[in-house]
Order: structure tokens, then C-alpha cells, then sequence
């Protein structure tokens, strides 16, 4: 059994959270003077008319002491002669659930929280299925304030039937359920003798007992993502990082995922300590014996038949951000030490909070639950979560602004992954643009409706194909006419007729043609994803013509319909246009002639050849 658990208390709003943790550090005479005089002095001006308020202990924000709730999480470390613990009190908030799963992402046990006057909440089924989301596998159920119920038995074991019925759904190694008084101390340090009907043990009695953590040490199993390659002179070269799983030995073989290289354990440094072994836990450095490229990312391992390397997973998501979950969005990807650019396929359905029940759906919102398809960019090593906690969890963060967007763990590889292989022609793309005489490109132009894309795309090609060049025009419109004819102009319709079209521009570059692409593409991530499907030769042309002057154009009349509601999601009028904050190249034609702005066109991508 670890000497330290790291645990974590959550559950609905106003479930007694912080006041619990605050009791049990107040019994156990864990507090220094200053800290109980503090206590005692802030608890007069609190919500309890002078007495002891002891969430106090716990929520440190001015805001969280004025409401009475807790925002952020609080982390307490504190010992007693038979443990050392690191507790995590989490929010109850719907809109703090972001700031609970990070504390979820720490811990090896959750104390569940339930209001017996109240019973479980949806917040409460929503942090439980969290908790199992995380890796938790140890629940104690603390059914607070039964003093409010008159320290009723039957309502205690209701609420545990309730939860049992709840946690059933989930991995769960053991459940704890007890009843208690956050405010009085009931059942938490010492049991309580208005609950004589109770058997169990208290709760911190409870906690220093209960071994929520298998370390696993199995010899052959080895398990290390490099975080850092080592490399302080010319005679030295260690590749650094933590074990995750296992142990090493000087002279054993290991694997270096994902290029399935082979080497032996040359020597091993715990900080500047030579070792023979090390174990699960350790930072260390190893060395190998023969020069082999590793870098951060990989990972050293005795047991590559069961780590995965594939570009495709399955995994289940808590969505964050405050935006849509949208198919077709493309993502960082962290698991382990790597990070790779990836992108949602497909979601696969949505998990009920309430009921777990799988429920059809296009999108995600904040806090909800789904399993989904994920493209990754190139072959990642990963494991699923049940084997790996370190290599079978992940975040994804939003390229536009860095903030996390998701959290999730991987269920399995997508199998197709790894039987569909991209097959390299002999002909290379290079040599296919070689034998036209150009180098290819993708011109992306974007801008308002009628700003005049496809007039500039269109004469630009004309006078390319008259100068000899093999050239393809991808307008919008006509693409909606066939390949992206089942599609609407809702945002994820939009994310998928960006991605298609960006597809079909790499395959015509592969066969040496310059693309043209007349898309109004209002989305900046979007652009930005039909960059990283087609490459080196995207270049992107902003037609940045003033909303007013395309409106007076109008030749479709589109504007006109949009402006009397006849057509929704309409970009300028009824839907937003972002622009684009790094393009190529800026063209107005309102204010320069179509020929004029060609040739600007063709000295700039074309080296002016005429």
C-alpha cells in the first residue's frame, strides 16, 4: 500500500465539500495555531452566524468566502501518524466542471458528496461519471447532512441503492458508503452516536486503511514516454523520462516505439546516481547501446505487442470549451510526451449524465459526454486507458488560442488504421509536376459572397493555361452540385465542404496540377485545416472586398433573400466572417481591375512568367 493517497471530494453544489475536508483537518488537530485562530476569526464575519464555518479552511478566494461555493480547486496536503494524503476539493458548479476534471486527473480515490435531503443530482452523476472517465476506481459514498433527515437509515440506504444502480455502469473496484454531518462531525474522524445503525468505519479512519493505488512492478513490462533527449557533449546521449509502468534493468532489451527498433540498456541514472534497476514512479535517464533516433514522443518499452502504434482511436471525450464540438474540427493532441495535430471524425453518440444511455448526435456541448473518432496526423504510441493510465490519456487544445479544449481517454485503435496504408507510387508527386514544367500550388481564395473569388480564380487560369500550365478550379458552387451535394451551410457542413475540398486540392497537387479554390470559408480554423490537409503549396488569397460593395453586386440576390430571412446562416448577414489574420496575399476588387490583380497574382506565385 502507497503512503500517500491522493484523493479527491466532489458532488453537486452546496453538498458539504470544503466543509467536510475543513472538519476532518479541524478533528484530527491538523491545523497550526495561526491557521485555527484564522479559523476562528474569519468564521465571525462568515454565513454561520459566528460559528465555526470550516469550508473556510479550504475556499481561499474572495469570491468563493462572499458566495459561499467553492470556484477552483483547493489542494491540502496533510498527514497523520499512519498516512500522508493530498486532497483535492473540487467545484460543484455546472460551469466549474472544467476545474473539477483536473482535480479528477490527479487523484486515485473520489469522496462523492450527497445532500441526503436532496439524494443524487444530476451534477452529482456528472462528477461520478467524470471520476471513471479519469481513472478513478475507488468511491466513497459520504451521504451528508443526514442530521437534516433526522439521522434516517432508510433514507441513507435509498441514496446508496441510487448510487450502486449509478456506479454499476462504470469500473469500480470499491465502493464506501457511510453516513455523515459535515457541519456537527459526524462519522468523519470518529463515529457518530446519533448513527448506531452505521458498522463501518469513519471516514478518515477509512482512508488511512484502503490501498487505492497497484503499483505495477511486473519485471518484462516496462513502460517509459522520453520526455527529453540528454545530450550535455559529444561522449553522452540518454534519452529521460518517468516509468510508467514496470521495471528496468541494466542489459535488458528494449523496443523504441513507434519505429520498432531494437537496443540494449547500456546504463541507467537516476539524477546523477548510476543504478542497476529502476522501478515504476522513478525519473531516470537510460542509455543505449547503439545510436538510434529517439526523440520526445516515443517511447522505450519490453512490451511493444501490447502498446498500439496507429494514426486512428476511439476514445471517450468531456467536452470543455464553451463552442460546439463540430466534426471535422482539427485539434492539438497530447498524450504521454507527444503532440500531434489531429481532428474529430465523427462522433460516435453522446452518454447520457443521467441515464448512461448512448444518444445519436452531431455535436457536443460544454461538460457533455460522447465517444469519437480521431484522426491523428501521423502514427502515435498509445495504449488503451485501462492498461495505461500515462499512454492511454489525452487533452486536445485549440490551435487558434492554446486553451484546453477536451479531455478523454482511448478506448482502442480504429482498426481500419492500421489495415488501410497509404501506398507510395513510384511516380512522386514531384516528378509528376516535373514532366508538366511547374511547381504546383493550391491557391485558396476566400472572402464575402460576391466579392469576387471565382472572377479572379477564374481569369488567373486562363491566363495560366494560355501560358502552357496544367491548372483545375475548384469553385464552391459547383463542388455543392456533386461531391459535397448532401451538404447544408451549418457550421459542421461547412467544417466537412472545407475539408472535402481541401482533400481533392492535395490528390490534384500529388498529380502536378495548381489548384484554385473559390470558397468563401468563413472560419479561420477552418483555413487553417485546409493548410494542414494540403501542405507545402496551400497559399491563401484574401478577396478583401468591403461588405457594401459585394451586397451591391449581389448577382444571385443572395443578400436581398438573406436580409428579408429567407436564407439562414448567411456569411456577412446572419452569420460571421473571420479574417483571415495571416494570408498570403490581400486583393480588393473594388478599388483595382480584374487584370490588374492578376498580374499582381501571377508576380507573386507565378515569379511573373509570362
Amino acid at each position: 500500500m502507497s503512503n500517500l493517497l491522493k484523493f479527491i471530494t466532489c458532488g453537486s453544489v452546496d453538498d458539504g465539500k470544503s466543509t467536510l475536508i475543513g472538519h476532518m483537518l479541524y478533528n484530527a488537530k491538523l491545523l497550526f495555531t495561526d491557521q485555527e485562530k484564522s479559523l476562528e476569526l474569519d468564521s465571525r464575519l462568515g454565513n454561520r452566524d459566528g460559528k465555526l464555518d470550516y469550508s473556510l479552511l479550504l475556499d481561499g478566494l474572495m469570491a468563493e468566502r462572499e458566495q459561499g461555493i467553492t470556484i477552483d480547486v483547493a489542494y491540502r496536503f496533510f498527514a497523520t501518524e499512519k498516512r500522508s494524503f493530498i486532497v483535492a476539493d473540487c467545484p460543484g458548479h455546472e460551469q466549474y466542471t472544467r476545474n473539477m476534471a483536473v482535480g479528477a486527473a490527479f487523484a486515485d480515490l473520489a469522496v462523492i458528496l450527497v445532500d441526503a435531503t436532496k439524494g443524487v443530482l444530476m451534477q452529482t452523476r456528472r462528477h461520478t461519471r467524470i471520476c471513471s472517465l479519469m481513472g478513478i476506481r475507488h468511491f466513497v459514498l459520504a451521504v451528508n447532512k443526514i442530521d437534516l433527515v433526522s439521522y434516517d437509515k432508510r433514507v441513507f440506504h435509498e441514496i446508496c441503492d441510487t448510487f450502486n444502480n449509478l456506479i454499476s455502469e462504470m469500473y469500480a473496484d470499491s465502493v464506501y458508503a457511510l453516513p455523515v454531518c459535515a457541519t456537527d462531525g459526524d462519522n468523519i474522524t470518529m463515529l457518530s452516536k446519533h448513527t448506531l445503525w452505521h458498522k463501518g468505519l469513519p471516514l478518515l479512519p477509512y482512508l488511512e486503511q484502503i490501498d487505492a493505488y497497484a503499483i505495477r512492478t511486473e519485471s518484462g513490462k516496462f513502460i517509459m514516454p522520453v520526455q527529453r533527449v540528454c545530450r550535455p557533449n559529444h561522449t553522452f546521449r540518454g534519452f529521460q523520462g518517468q516509468i510508467e509502468r514496470g521495471l528496468i534493468s541494466v542489459g535488458d532489451e528494449i523496443t523504441i516505439l513507434p519505429g520498432r527498433e531494437k537496443a540494449l540498456v547500456k546504463s541507467i541514472y537516476i539524477a546523477d546516481k548510476v543504478t542497476n534497476t529502476a522501478f515504476v514512479g522513478q525519473p531516470l535517464t537510460i542509455q543505449i547501446d547503439r545510436d538510434v533516433d529517439v526523440s520526445r514522443g516515443n517511447v522505450l518499452t519490453t512490451i511493444d505487442s501490447e502498446a498500439e502504434v496507429s494514426g486512428a482511436l476511439t476514445a471517450a471525450v468531456l467536452w470543455l470549451e464553451s463552442d460546439e464540438l463540430i466534426p471535422g474540427r482539427h485539434f492539438w493532441l497530447k498524450c504521454g510526451t507527444a503532440t500531434l495535430p489531429a481532428v474529430v471524425m465523427a462522433i460516435k453518440y453522446k452518454i447520457d449524465v443521467s441515464s448512461g444511455k448512448h444518444i445519436v448526435a452531431d455535436t457536443l456541448h460544454t461538460n457533455e459526454l460522447a465517444v469519437c473518432d480521431i484522426s491523428l496526423s501521423e502514427n502515435m504510441v498509445f495504449d488503451s486507458f485501462e492498461n495505461n493510465k500515462a499512454l492511454g490519456s489525452f487533452i486536445l487544445i485549440n490551435r487558434m488560442n492554446n486553451m484546453t479544449s477536451a479531455c478523454g481517454t482511448i478506448l482502442h485503435s480504429l482498426r481500419r488504421s492500421s489495415n488501410v496504408i497509404w501506398k507510395d507510387t513510384d511516380v512522386s508527386p514531384d516528378m509528376r509536376a516535373g514532366a508538366k514544367g511547374q511547381k504546383v500550388l493550391t491557391l485558396w481564395f476566400t472572402g464575402l459572397s460576391g466579392s469576387g473569388k471565382t472572377v479572379l480564380a477564374n481569369a488567373l487560369e486562363k491566363r495560366l493555361f494560355a501560358m502552357g500550365k496544367h491548372t483545375m478550379l475548384l469553385d464552391g458552387d459547383n463542388l455543392r452540385h456533386g461531391l459535397n451535394k448532401n451538404l447544408g451551410f451549418e457550421e459542421h457542413d461547412r467544417v466537412e465542404n472545407i475539408r472535402r475540398t481541401a482533400e481533392v486540392a492535395k490528390l490534384l497537387n500529388d498529380a502536378g496540377i495548381v489548384v484554385f479554390t473559390s470558397l468563401i470559408s468563413p472560419y479561420e480554423s477552418d483555413r487553417i485545416n485546409a493548410r494542414d490537409i494540403i501542405g507545402e503549396p496551400f497559399r491563401l488569397v484574401y478577396v478583401r472586398t468591403p461588405l457594401e460593395v459585394c451586397e451591391g453586386r449581389d448577382a444571385k440576390g443572395l443578400y436581398a433573400k438573406a436580409r428579408r430571412g429567407q436564407i439562414p446562416n448567411f456569411t456577412g448577414v446572419t452569420a460571421v466572417y473571420e479574417a483571415p489574420k495571416c494570408p498570403n496575399l490581400i486583393v480588393d476588387t473594388s478599388d483595382s481591375t480584374v487584370d490588374d490583380i492578376v498580374e499582381i497574382l501571377i508576380n507573386t506565385f507565378f515569379g511573373g512568367q509570362q
